[in-house]
């Protein structure tokens, strides 16, 4: 019940956050200047952001992947042994 308490405040709080801009707004100005020109270097700094933001939840969902399949297996042989 705990959990699920915790996952509705930070989906709450999730849905309730303004836009949030991924970049700085030198940077920014920079990469639009860019691409105005032809340039294709700046296409890569929003995929290099996305692929940096994606590490976090990959790693928190494998560490959670891990623990859910020892939880089953140590339900699995407490029940066996009742």
């Amino acid at each position: 019940m705990k959990a699920l308490r915790i996952l509705t405040v930070v989906l709450f709080l999730a849905l309730i956050s303004d836009t949030v801009q991924a970049q700085c707004p030198m940077c920014k100005a920079s990469v639009e200047s860019s691409l105005a020109e032809g340039n294709k270097r700046a296409k890569g700094l929003n995929s290099g952001i996305l692929y940096l933001l994606a590490m976090p939840y990959l790693a928190v969902s494998a560490i959670g992947f891990i623990w859910y399949t020892k939880y089953r297996k140590k339900k699995a042989v407490v029940s066996v042994n009742n």
